[in-house]
């Protein structure tokens, strides 16, 4: 059963048809790769799955599996789930967030628990949870530092180990490899393969392409809004698709442990 799903959304800004009749569903132990040139609509795409724009057309559906796990009703409109709700459950990590005071990393990532928690004071469960976040991204040893003295790669990982402290069960992250180096590009994606493998739901936004394959289980190439393709890697990265959407030639070299793609040269 899916967790989230999208019936023919659409969102127009000004006269510009940003996301064009877009039907999906994200499963539950999926990692989905969003991918599509700049100006797709994967960034509008995914904050209507976030329910952070809800000036659309079309339904976003999320299950009610998260909210009463026993009673198995079905599926529920996300507009109708209250936001600290919805944030128990979700969570979003934009593409830039720029910090707006200099509090320090910790106290960035302890935002996380706010959801569960709205009391100044923090238990020791939520004590836990920032702390395991920091490990798991990294970032311990900056846990101290103001987060306005931060590297953009550096800000990039304090900002999803804050997702993390959340305990989110689906995780919709918008170019979360953006400004990291080689290094911590894989360790922000074998995080958010092993967060889908422990049976939570990640889509996130790419635009390498070759990481992509590599990790996510199945990928959804949209352009201009609309959807292109869908389906596992090896089915999406073909060079057509290449070709009609990123307009440029490539070789696709498929092996065991995913797609590399070479780009050879722009189509003119």
């Amino acid at each position: 059963m899916h967790c989230l799903a999208a019936n023919n959304i659409s969102l127009s800004l000004g006269n510009r048809q940003v996301v064009d009749q877009v039907s999906l569903q994200i499963n539950k132990k999926e990692f989905v790769g969003l991918i599509g040139p700049n100006g797709a609509g994967k960034s509008s795409l995914l904050r209507i799955l976030a329910g952070l724009n809800q000036e659309h057309q079309g339904e976003v559906l999320l299950s009610q599996d998260y909210l009463s796990p026993e009673l198995h009703l079905g599926s529920q409109s996300i507009k109708k789930i209250p936001a600290q709700t919805r944030a128990k459950i979700l969570a979003y990590l934009a593409q830039h967030e720029t910090p707006a005071w200099p509090i320090n990393v910790k106290s960035l990532v302890g935002l996380g628990r706010s959801p569960w928690n709205r009391s100044v004071q923090l238990n020791q469960a939520e004590e836990v949870a920032i702390q395991s976040a920091l490990n798991m991204t990294d970032t311990n040893e900056l846990a101290d530092r103001p987060i306005t003295e931060l590297s953009g790669g550096e800000l990039q990982r304090v900002l999803l180990a804050r997702v993390f402290a959340g305990s989110p069960q689906i995780i919709i992250a918008d170019e979360p490899i953006a400004s990291l180096d080689v290094f911590h590009q894989l360790h922000i994606m074998e995080l958010l393969y092993a967060h889908a493998l422990q049976g939570g739901t990640v889509i996130a936004a790419l635009h390498d392409l070759s990481l992509a394959a590599r990790f996510c289980s199945r990928l959804i190439l949209i352009d201009r809004g609309k959807l292109i393709a869908e389906g596992q890697p090896v089915d999406v990265l073909t060079p057509k698709n290449l070709a009609q959407v990123y307009g440029i030639q490539a070789h696709v070299d498929c092996r065991e442990d995913g797609v590399v793609i070479v780009p050879v040269r722009r189509i003119d």
